[in-house]
């Protein structure tokens, strides 16, 4: 188990359901990160393709690991078996693995 407080770089949307899940999690598990909008400065969003080599969101860079197109149950499960935190039963205010809004199918509740 890691003991020191790993060093996260979140590159995310500001409001989409999978990138609230990230924070979540991590919010959850008390980790302090930095969290880059992606769709504000494109510098940022330019930053994570290249350390990726990948343009899909959420993407982290924890110590130097990069953990690409995540939602916040799959950050869960990385950050568990990597060792940085021991699991936790504890509750998140939002879901951790919900699509963007734009994202979501439509649906037609029953109209014709």
């Amino acid at each position: 188990m890691n003991t020191k407080q790993p060093k996260i770089i979140a590159y995310m949307k500001p409001t989409c359901g999978w990138s609230n899940g990230v924070r979540a999690v991590l919010k959850k598990y008390n980790l302090a990160y930095e969290d880059r909008d992606i769709i504000n400065d494109p510098a940022n969003y330019a930053e994570m393709v290249q350390k990726s080599g990948q343009p899909l969101q959420p993407t982290l860079d924890v110590d130097g690991q990069i953990v690409a197109d995540v939602s916040g149950d799959e950050v869960e499960q990385w950050l568990i078996r990597q060792g940085y935190v021991k699991p936790n039963t504890a509750g998140t205010d939002v879901p951790t693995n919900a699509p963007c809004a734009h994202e979501m199918p439509n649906v037609n509740f029953g109209r014709r």
